[in-house]
Formats: structure tokens, sequence, C-alpha cells
């Protein structure tokens, strides 16, 4: 029995987003989540391709809910067992900036934490910024709101420089699509500066 035991995969619930798919064969994905209680986990979604998979209509890009998914023995690459989608955030597809500032903020978590350890407040900070995007039109003031406040849980904001500055020197890099995006919000004009933060 004791031998059984051993052999049979961790089951984890939590709560989670979805940040990134790729396509694994003809009829399964990779889906990148950010979870509530694991940080970053990778799954396989066997099957998710097949018209009947229970998992279709469920794995989209900012789809937020409960999953489940067996720990993988070895590796990296865990197995989704169940996926309940609560958070569709429809809003994020409406307008194209709107699904690119939401992209640049999960590249840019994903580039800040490590895989899969525990960031409570990094999962809340992306879920209440994904939320916002979704129902507020996309402005520069959202983006540097999330880059400053991402640089505050990182500890590295200086309130001297843009947070810009700050998680450069932190991450090295940013996200390539950054440069982008301030060009398309830049020449939408940034009329919005009104909006509220994202919401606590």
């Amino acid at each position: 029995m004791a031998e059984i035991l051993a052999e049979t995969p961790a089951v984890h619930p939590t709560e989670a987003i979805v940040i990134r798919l790729t396509r694994l064969t003809d009829t399964s994905l990779i889906v990148h989540w950010f979870t509530e209680t694991h940080g970053l986990v990778k799954t396989v979604a066997k099957g998710a391709r097949r018209p009947k998979s229970p998992f279709a209509g469920q794995l989209d890009l900012f789809f937020g809910g409960e999953i489940t998914f067996s720990q993988a023995r070895r590796g990296d690459l865990h197995t989704l067992r169940e996926v309940a989608i609560r958070d569709w955030r429809e809003g994020l597809r409406l307008h194209y900036d709107s699904t690119l500032l939401a992209a640049y903020c999960c590249q840019l978590m994903e580039s800040a934490v490590e895989p899969e350890h525990s960031e409570p407040g990094f999962y809340d900070l992306l879920k209440r910024a994904l939320d916002h995007f979704s129902s507020a039109p996309p402005s520069l003031r959202a983006l540097r709101h999330f880059e400053t406040e991402l640089a505050r849980l990182l500890g590295v904001f200086h309130h001297q420089y843009q947070a810009e500055i700050s998680l450069r020197d932190a991450l090295g890099l940013l996200p390539p699509s950054r440069g982008a995006l301030l060009g398309r919000l830049s020449s939408a004009g940034d009329f919005r500066s009104s909006e509220p933060k994202i919401h606590e």
C-alpha cells in the first residue's frame, strides 16, 4: 500500500490565470498559468484541441478560475485535470490595445517571478490589473501604474526614478512588446488620465 501511495502523483487545486498557450500536438496544449498558491505553473491539457474535450472553450488567454493539476513525477510539465473558469474577461477582446496591454503585463510578470514559487501578492496584482483592463480603456497611465506596483512588490521601487528604470535594473530587458505598446497608446493620446487606478 505504501508503494502505491508513493507512486500516486500529488493533486493540487488552485486559483489560476492563463498567461500563455503553446501547441503541443494536434490535439493537446501546454497551458502556462499564474496560480495563487504555486506561482508560475506549466500544464499539459491532453486532448484540449478536440471539439468534445472537457477543456473546450475553457482555455484562452487571460481566463481565470479554479484548476486542478497532477504534479509531474519528473520535470515541470504537470497534467491539467479540471478547469472551472469564472473570469472570462471579454472586455480584453473588444480592443486590440487592451489585449496587447494585458499580454505585456503577463509577460512582465512571468519574467519577474520564479517558477513554482508561491507569490500571492503578485497573483493579486495581475488579477486586479486584468480585471481593470477588461472594464476600462487601455492607457499609458494604467501601464505605468502596473509597472510601479510590480516594482514595489519586488522591492526595487525608488521615488526618484520611473518604475521602468527600476524594473530594467532588476530584471534586465523588459518584454520587447513594450515599445510597440507605448507607441500605440501614445498615438491614441492619453486622454484617459482621469481614469481610476487598478483597484486595491
